[in-house]
């Protein structure tokens, strides 16, 4: 026999492992389709973003541009700063974010534009979440209404 805490002799057959390629975005929408949604990576585009059109609700920040490059994707960023609590906190919100606009945005959002959900203290991790869906919806539209103007 052996020692109880000597490992198996034996490593396996199997094959070797292969890591997979990065994806150029993330999905963000559920696994029944619609629009990839690409995730905003440099602060420069946060940036350009929080300089755009700003819609508040009671539960977050929605900043959106339009790109007007002529690439039809779609690009999305979350912020949480250290106002929102520990990191706990921050993770959570982030996560609720992300939930609705996996839920929300991905169907509304419209093709050249990134948007940026900024956290609000409290209010974003302990809001209900169906006055959050209703948030969303209604600074989206703003949003896109003072773009036509």
């Amino acid at each position: 026999m052996g020692d109880a805490m000597t490992p198996p002799m034996d490593t396996g057959t199997g094959d070797p492992a292969e890591a997979p390629a990065a994806p150029s975005a993330v999905s963000l929408c559920p696994s029944g389709g619609g629009p990839v949604l690409a995730t905003l990576r440099k602060r420069a585009d946060f940036l350009r973003a929080a300089s755009a059109r700003r819609q508040g609700t009671a539960g977050f920040l929605l900043q959106g541009r339009d790109r007007a490059d002529g690439d039809p994707a779609i690009r999305l960023g979350f912020t949480a700063s250290k106002k929102i609590g520990n990191a706990v906190m921050r993770n959570r919100a982030k996560r609720r974010l992300r939930a609705l606009a996996r839920e929300i945005l991905a169907p509304l959002a419209q093709p050249g534009w990134d948007y940026v959900l900024v956290a609000r203290p409290e209010a974003t991790v302990t809001r209900d979440f169906t006055h959050l869906r209703d948030d969303l919806r209604t600074a989206l539209a703003s949003v896109h209404r003072a773009a036509q103007k």
